[in-house]
């Protein structure tokens, strides 16, 4: 029997008995010296992977059917970070290119823009 092959063998039946055990994982991180706790990934507390912007402060295209000048004051009390979540969380980028832009007003213009036309979508299909 050649050793390497049974080496590896092992060294990996005892990292799948460590990933399905955390005592038996403790075990090894204290007889290894291992300061660091073994835990899993944490949660986010808000639901969303850490790589995600957070969610918006509100639904742009719900407003907008309340009047145009009604979403222009309530995007205007936001800060242009929360605005480009607002960008982000409803897909009003496609090009990538709003969430570069430095300037709230054209932000916000885009904003309106995009929610006006979601608004309206499907019209046509609907009765009176």
């Amino acid at each position: 029997m050649k050793l390497r092959p049974t080496l590896m063998a092992f060294a990996k039946a005892v990292a799948d008995a460590a990933e399905r055990d955390s005592e038996f994982a403790a075990k090894l991180d204290e007889l290894f010296g291992n300061e660091q706790p073994r835990h899993k990934r944490p949660e986010p507390a808000h639901g969303r992977p850490k790589n995600r912007r957070p969610a918006a402060l509100l639904d742009p295209v719900e407003v907008i059917r309340k009047g145009e000048v009604i979403l222009r004051d309530q995007l205007a009390k936001l800060s242009l970070e929360e605005l480009r979540d607002v960008v982000a969380d409803y897909g009003m980028d496609p090009g990538k290119l709003v969430m570069k832009w430095k300037d709230s007003n054209r932000v916000i213009d885009r904003i309106v823009e995009i929610a006006a036309a979601r608004s309206q979508k499907g019209d046509a299909f609907r009765g009176d």
